[in-house]
């Protein structure tokens, strides 16, 4: 079961914080509030998965999960990147 919820994160993080909200209490056991989740969820869903299993793996940041979570950002930055360079090039087909 650990090995589809992580395939499943790789693929699809979104929903797996989403499942993993309602049928775990990490959620709780990491975040205070429900900002900080609810932002991770809408713009760093990588990141906030990865930071997620930091904490609950090792209690807290260490160096090699550290290297994950840099890692994670990068990843969702690109994907961020990817999705502007997508709609510029629609933008020129529809000129011509």
């Amino acid at each position: 079961m650990p090995c589809l919820l992580v395939i499943l994160s790789l693929l699809l993080p979104r929903l797996a914080l989403v499942l993993i909200f309602l049928f775990t209490t990490w959620f709780h056991a990491v975040f205070a509030g429900w900002v900080l989740p609810l932002l991770g969820f809408i713009f760093l869903p990588y990141t906030t998965l990865a930071y997620m299993g930091a904490t609950l793996k090792a209690g807290a940041v260490s160096p090699l999960w550290l290297v994950l979570i840099i890692l994670a950002v990068l990843v969702d930055i690109a994907h961020w990147g990817g999705g502007y360079s997508q709609r510029r090039r629609r933008r020129r087909r529809r000129r011509r």
